[in-house]
């Protein structure tokens, strides 16, 4: 970012205080694992040997977290004696969205759960659902190609990912957890990047992916914990459609986002409407492998994602992250500044003034692909292209290994 910028400066004392400690709840709530179902590959069998029409109750990791404990402290917070109203505002809503998480773990498989999760991630809007029956309708998968990159795989690119990043900035680090009932290929929680043990993907869409969970989801987690505000590390109400917009965006400017990736995502609002509805995995896996035509393994897992908890809206937010953040970018906005920590686009103006306090840095650390040759012609394309044509048909990689 160009022009001048305040020097950093610390929290006032009690606005400190406010953020270390939703910090620390923050960093003892991991609502992502809590709300990860255990044993899917045995779930798939129950389900496909019944004729797909019967599957058991999600099985999840057992809570050690004294969710009462939690909302107390959480609520004894004195949100209301910070110093500045600018951060009143950003940490008071992180507060409210904290609650909202507790009560999502708490309510975890009862039949307020549903309700919880539209609070905390909203539901699927009339226009989203629309746009997602269009993406299914209308794009075509991309050409199939052989799954024949495997988890060591996997873990070697990603070391060198890291690597990267480490000549830039020596104190950037990731654990790597490899899990054999992390349901999905690969995720990032709490700054953790972890992978599928059985995880196979084809080549061309593992820069891809790796630009997503890395480039993304652990580049604004490093940028966020070195501001003044440590709040941004781990993001700042409602950030969840920027994180997943940026992700989504990063796949493409690496080179691969392929029509089927695009069609899953439009599945998950689907799925995510249905279950809203109140409709089980047999019937979200019907419509998405029957009508749709989505392979077994992709339907199977989309209608489970949505149903974790007992019905979980998040997924929804990847479709609606990418149209909000396409529409930012066509209107001119600036990219870089949205690596600075995670937040909402809604928080563009209050992370501006954060930095005009000296509370907040321009990022650190920008995500590799921002580097590449080539790279300034594939954002502006991505200024004036519509969602339904947000994908490629073959690959055309950015990002060629190593990137000096």
């Amino acid at each position: 970012m160009d022009g001048f910028e305040p020097p950093l400066r610390a929290l006032p004392p009690v606005a400190a205080e406010v953020d270390a400690a939703l910090l620390a709840i923050d960093a003892e709530l991991d609502w992502l694992l809590a709300l990860n179902p255990l044993g899917t590959d045995a779930l798939w069998d129950e389900f496909d040997a019944s004729g797909r029409t019967r599957v058991s109750a999600l099985r999840y990791p057992e809570p050690v977290l004294d969710l009462d404990a939690m909302r107390r402290r959480l609520l004894d917070l004195p949100v209301d004696r910070i110093e500045s109203p600018l951060l009143a505002q950003v940490l008071g809503g992180k507060q409210v969205d904290l609650a909202r998480t507790l009560e999502l773990v708490r309510l975890r498989g009862d039949a307020g759960f549903t309700e919880a999760s539209v609070a905390l991630f909203g539901g699927v809007e009339p226009e989203l659902l629309d746009l997602a029956r269009r993406i299914l309708a209308e794009v075509v998968p991309g050409q199939p190609l052989e799954a024949d990159t495997g988890v060591d795989a996997v873990v070697e690119a990603v070391e060198r990912e890291v690597e990267w990043y480490r000549e830039r900035a020596p104190d950037f680090a990731l654990d790597v957890i490899v899990n054999a009932d992390v349901g999905s290929l690969m995720m990032v929680s709490h700054g953790r990047l972890y992978l599928d043990a059985d995880l196979r993907l084809p080549e061309a869409r593992l820069q891809p992916l790796l630009q997503h969970e890395i480039g993304t989801h652990v580049v604004t987690h490093y940028n966020g914990a070195r501001q003044p505000l440590r709040q941004l590390a781990v993001g700042l109400a409602q950030y969840d459609p920027l994180q997943e917009g940026l992700g989504v965006l990063a796949e493409y400017l690496a080179g691969y986002l392929p029509g089927e990736r695009l069609r899953i995502l439009a599945a998950r609002v689907v799925a995510a409407d249905m279950a809203i509805h109140r409709q089980g995995i047999p019937e979200i896996f019907a419509c998405l492998h029957e009508q749709h035509g989505f392979a077994t393994d992709d339907a199977f897992d989309v209608a489970v994602r949505a149903l974790r908890g007992g019905g979980l809206t998040k997924d929804a937010v990847y479709l609606r992250g990418l149209c909000d953040l396409l529409a930012d970018l066509a209107e001119g906005g600036e990219l870089e500044i949205l690596f600075a920590g995670k937040f909402a686009l809604a928080h563009r103006e209050s992370v501006a003034a954060l930095i005009d306090e000296g509370w907040a840095a321009p990022p650190r650390l920008l995500p590799r692909y921002a580097s590449a040759p080539g790279f300034a012609q594939a954002l502006e394309r991505c200024r004036s292209v519509a969602a339904v044509d947000f994908h490629h048909s073959l690959p055309a990689p950015l990002l060629q290994e190593p990137l000096a």
